[in-house]
């Protein structure tokens, strides 16, 4: 295969597939397929029906309550089944980077550890710990931080923003501005999880939440501590901690 064959999208391989103008790979193929589960929680089943009809969605509420994971699982899943988009577009602040100043390497090269929630989400989701670097590799996902996402245009894409309660609204209004044709974008975040107040910023989640539930195209969900679902000592652990 050629190097300029290698850098087609996903919806041209296909179609030189059909045309018999791509030869498929001799190579066996390992088996890579994403796992089907089912939502579990009434907040989780809203989702998946609001993203099944084709909704951009806010979600925010309680750690532990699967946002992030149904997020990419979802996004994932639909990246299978329709030609309609190429890829996953991840979007995380780096702000908390600044607490890692003293690792080697620039700013894209820190903000690597921010992608580890990611990778064991792949990991899980295909039952191989290689599977988030084979989706990269493919083009299928793409990590970025709002450093770098001035003057980005997303085409063709389902964009997941994580930890928006990070953001503050310059960021989070420069992420959405970035939408260009055919994307659907998915937010998450927690306001109780707001990590800007040692930077000295202000978090910009709850001036932006507000506005995008003034817009059709979104639909905002609302995640609460019977929603934890991630072990029962952190739903103890929140209930208790957010009664104090």
């Amino acid at each position: 295969m050629s190097a300029r064959t290698q850098k087609l999208t996903k919806r041209q391989r296909r179609q030189l597939r059909r045309e018999g103008l791509l030869e498929e790979s001799k190579r066996p193929k390992v088996p890579f397929q994403l796992k089907k589960i089912n939502p579990k929680t009434s907040a989780q089943e809203e989702v998946w029906k609001l993203f099944e009809e084709g909704n951009n969605i806010f979600m925010h509420g309680s750690a532990g309550t699967g946002k992030t994971f149904i997020s990419l699982y979802l996004a994932l899943r639909e990246l299978n089944a329709e030609e309609s988009f190429n890829k996953i577009t991840i979007v995380r602040s780096a702000v908390p980077t600044r607490d890692v100043g003293f690792l080697p390497g620039n700013l894209k090269e820190k903000a690597r550890i921010f992608e580890q929630p990611y990778e064991a989400i792949c990991t899980e989701l295909y039952g191989r710990g290689d599977a988030y670097s084979i989706l990269q590799s493919k083009g299928e996902i793409d990590f970025v931080t709002t450093s770098y996402i001035r003057g980005t245009n997303l085409r063709d894409t389902i964009i997941i923003v994580d930890e928006a309660q990070n953001m503050t609204f310059h960021e989070l209004d420069s992420v959405i501005t970035r939408c260009g044709n055919n994307c659907r974008i998915i937010f998450c975040g927690d306001y109780k999880q707001n990590d800007l107040a040692d930077q000295g910023e202000q978090s910009g989640v709850v001036r932006f939440s507000n506005i995008i539930k003034q817009m059709k195209a979104f639909k905002f969900i609302e995640f609460y501590n019977e929603d934890i679902v991630r072990s029962k000592m952190v739903k103890e652990y929140l209930i208790a901690k957010n009664k104090l």
